[in-house]
């Protein structure tokens, strides 16, 4: 239509979200689906964080608050940031958004200009290279394979930067392949950045919690407290406290960002809802017990699927450090034929051929900017995990 904007013009809808429709669809129809497309928890939000939504509406809490986030839970916010990363905010410097989304779309609205690069590693989430193009920005993207463990390399962002570059994107641990970002490495990428002052650090933090055999979360700011003025570390609630759809995600940086990121909220959605915020209040003062039972079912989740896509004939799946996905590579399918009949050119047809022949959902590798590879998100239960992958199985022992 010709009276729609430009600028939409330049993005694309979310794989991610298309094909979680696309199953349920199928689903609704009576096919058996299984659908291990989306990024989202499996668990019911904790007990506590409940009743505390329920006590919010009853005490009246149902209002308009400030535009980014109520006083307690800036605080809660900061008090979070200095007890796990070590990192000192004052409530000023801490935005509260409907969702982590929004805060890194806000981010990225108030600082881009025509002209203005992004740097975002690959794989990376979808809606990162969409969300520059919003803002008027470039994304420049920079490879990581799976022989680099899907991390950069201090060589690689060096070579990335450009007297053009405002922002480094970086998700540890990372969203689609779990790779996450230790001390060592993380220090490597900081000190590459301590040399171009124009870089700001975009952190999305929101699988902090989900690591696996040991290994240490770290957020740039804290490894390199010098970039602290001029990173904004992202995080939210929705993985960590299985709380998706109450759509709270925060951010914490310099005063004068955070500023510009409440004036452009204030002309978007205005506050995020009030009830969710009292919920997030909970969850990061209340118990966390559930964090630590939630990381170990994850974990043997995690050992499950990369054990039972490692036995499917022409399927490489590594270890991820993190997060609840598998990045596995398919490389060896390339070039194959399903039992139905479907060539393998790439991994959206390999993709599409499991769908229709085996009715598991899983996205593609090109989604997120590095194939052949596809995506399994392992936020469900044991059973339909083993049955997904038994799936996969036959169909690769099928492709001819």
């Amino acid at each position: 239509m010709r009276f729609l904007s430009q600028t939409l013009a330049r993005v694309k809808p979310s794989p991610t979200i298309a094909i979680t429709g696309r199953a349920r669809e199928l689903a609704a129809e009576g096919r058996d689906i299984i659908s291990l497309s989306a990024g989202e928890p499996d668990f019911d939000t904790p007990a506590h964080i409940r009743e505390a939504a329920k006590t919010a509406i009853d005490q009246g809490h149902t209002r308009y608050t400030a535009v980014d986030g109520i006083p307690e839970l800036k605080r809660a916010i900061c008090d979070k940031f200095a007890r796990e990363n070590g990192l000192d905010y004052s409530p000023a410097e801490v935005s509260v958004g409907t969702g982590g989304k929004q805060i890194l779309y806000n981010a990225l609205m108030a600082t881009l200009n025509p002209g203005d690069e992004v740097i975002i590693p690959a794989p990376y989430w979808v809606s990162y290279p969409d969300m520059v193009l919003l803002a008027g920005g470039t994304p420049v993207i920079v490879p990581a394979d799976m022989d680099s463990g899907y991390r950069i390399t201090p060589q690689q962002l060096e070579a990335a930067i450009t007297p053009n570059t405002k922002w480094l994107i970086l998700n540890s641990p990372s969203n689609p392949t779990g790779a996450g970002y230790g001390e060592e490495h993380m220090r490597a990428l900081t000190q590459v950045l301590l040399r171009h002052p124009q870089v700001w650090v975009l952190a999305d933090d929101i699988y902090e919690h989900l690591v696996f055999d040991g290994f240490r979360f770290v957020t740039p700011a804290q490894v390199e407290p010098a970039l602290k003025s001029r990173t904004l570390t992202m995080n939210g609630v929705s993985k960590a406290y299985a709380m998706t759809g109450w759509r709270i995600g925060y951010g914490a940086g310099p005063r004068e960002l955070i500023g510009a990121m409440a004036k452009l909220q204030s002309q978007s959605t205005s506050n995020p809802c009030s009830v969710s915020q009292y919920a997030a209040l909970a969850a990061l003062q209340g118990p966390q017990d559930y964090v630590a039972e939630s990381r170990a079912v994850f974990q043997r989740r995690r050992d499950l699927v990369v054990a039972g896509l490692n036995a499917c004939p022409g399927i490489e799946c590594p270890v991820p450090e993190g997060a609840f996905y598998v990045y596995p590579s398919i490389k060896a399918l390339i070039g194959k034929t399903s039992a139905g009949g479907t060539p393998i050119t790439d991994d959206e047809a390999f993709a599409t051929a499991l769908l229709d022949e085996t009715g598991v959902a899983v996205v593609f590798g090109a989604a997120f900017g590095l194939s052949p590879h596809f995506r399994i998100s392992y936020a469900t239960a044991d059973a339909v995990l083993d049955d997904a992958c038994a799936r996969i199985k036959g169909f690769c022992e099928g492709l001819r």
